[in-house]
């Protein structure tokens, strides 16, 4: 609420205010309102994404082709990159596992960083392009700090490229379309977050907390509910962040493409965190080998992504199976049964990769590698509750409406009605083409506040990440 009405309201007034002629100005609103809104949360973590900002600032200047001592800079650099993260997100991990082995360590408590990982690695992408020669060193620091701690994308993506966001700092020019486009995109994502994705963590909590409770069907439902949860809170974010984005005259990039229509685990990650899956290709991926190698050097490549992929979610045993858990399927795919895969009907294909990919999600919810035995087990029959208990029914009850919607929230319906809008030329087919989306995302926004108002928020999924 205090973003709604506090935050976002006052950096619309002290942009817009300003000529649009003077983009320096209005940079330096947005870089000054990104800074207060990092500090929200916790004044003692700003220094971290500075250090970071101006760190890889000064050695992409070094970095780039033509100077001696590119090379060096270049992997300096990235270490510093890389040691920020580990320290801050992994040296607990690595500490809770040598003390599980015996050793006398002690495990200290440090703060993270909020939208270290994302930031981290917007970080590394540019310092890699400018090594490469693909885009120039940016000599302006404020440009390259605004890149970094752009606001409406710092905390969760999508992950940007410099070479894409960086003509929009000097050359965007703002009109009232993008401004209604984007603040439509916004509500549709506020209505995603507030209204179906935390009334559906209330069913992935209560299967995932149950205990010795837990039945076959609560379990299913479990994973099931956590699946949409995760879609509708993530993908809610990033259509808030690319309409504030649109607003300000950024086009951010996409960062789904209806994921749950996919027919295998290859084509859901071609469709879920899109700029995540692109990073790690074309940063990771590409340089070990790619796919212009052997076979078992392509399993090691894939093996070592997935690791990585893993580990990116969370410093946690359960993500790193996850990873792996990723990786077999899509070695499978791949070299094993890729091709039977695709002659199976359509609808086959589409239940195959829906299974997989929730109990690929019951092993991302888990909290333990424990618990992960226990929901698959319960998923597959083993249920320390059996088949039903009533508790599912009044999930099933509760939630109906929430379930009900976010199955067709999830698919492009809306996309093939604006196309069929779009192909008809009456002048109420127009009408409803142009206002339709605006006048229900108007509704959505004032829905979406009366459930802040009376409910608990939760905060983003992903931000934990």
């Amino acid at each position: 609420m205090v973003f709604l009405f506090g935050f976002l309201p006052a950096v619309l007034v002290c942009y817009f205010l300003l000529p649009a002629r003077w983009r320096t100005g209005r940079n330096t609103v947005l870089l000054i309102f990104s800074l207060a809104f990092y500090c929200w949360g916790g004044v003692a973590l700003l220094p971290a994404l500075l250090v970071s900002c101006v760190g890889n600032w000064a050695a992409a200047l070094w970095a780039a082709p033509g100077y001696r001592s590119c090379k060096a800079v270049y992997g300096i650099a990235l270490a510093g990159n890389l040691l920020m993260l580990g320290y801050f997100k992994y040296t607990g991990f690595l500490l809770e596992n040598l003390q599980a082995l015996g050793l006398d360590v002690t495990v200290p408590s440090i703060a993270l960083p909020a939208g270290i990982s994302f930031f981290t690695f917007q970080a590394m992408a540019y310092l890699t392009d400018v090594y490469r020669g693909t885009i120039p060193a940016e000599r302006s620091l404020p440009r390259l700090t605004l890149f970094m701690a752009f606001f409406p994308q710092l905390l969760q993506g999508p992950i940007l490229r410099y070479g894409e966001f960086a003509p929009a700092l000097t050359q965007r020019r703002e009109n009232s379309e993008d401004a209604a486009a984007g603040a439509t995109r916004f509500c549709f994502g506020l209505a995603k977050k507030v209204l179906l994705a935390d009334s559906l963590g209330v069913i992935a909590d209560a299967a995932f907390s149950s205990g010795d409770r837990l039945t076959m069907s609560l379990a299913w439902l479990g994973g099931i509910a956590y699946t949409l949860q995760l879609y509708f809170d993530f993908s809610g974010y990033t259509d808030m962040a690319i309409g504030l984005g649109r607003i300000f005259g950024f086009r951010l990039p996409e960062n789904f493409n209806y994921p749950y229509i996919s027919k295998s685990a290859s084509e859901f990650w071609r469709r879920w965190h899109m700029t995540l899956s692109f990073w790690f290709r074309d940063y990771v991926y590409i340089p070990l080998g790619g796919n212009r190698c052997s076979r078992d050097r392509q399993i090691l490549n894939l093996l070592a992504v997935w690791m990585l992929t893993g580990l990116w979610h969370g410093s946690a045993w359960n993500f790193v199976l996850w990873g792996l858990y990723y990786a077999l399927l899509l070695m499978g795919e791949k070299f094993l049964w890729g091709k039977l895969l695709e002659k199976l009907p359509a609808a086959v294909r589409h239940a195959y990769a829906l299974v997989l990919i929730i109990i690929g999600w019951v092993l991302f919810r888990s909290g333990s590698l424990a618990q992960v035995g226990q929901m698959v087990a319960a998923m597959f029959g083993a249920a320390p509750g059996g088949l039903w208990q009533p508790e599912t029914a009044y999930y099933l009850h509760q939630f109906r409406w929430e379930l009900l919607l976010a199955i067709p929230a999830s698919l492009p319906i809306k996309q093939v009605l604006e196309e069929r809008l779009a192909a008809r030329k009456g002048k109420a087919a127009q009408v409803l083409l142009v206002l339709g989306p605006k006048v229900l995302g108007f509704g959505l926004l004032g829905w979406s506040v009366v459930r802040l108002l009376s409910s608990t928020f939760r905060s983003f999924l992903y931000f934990q990440f």
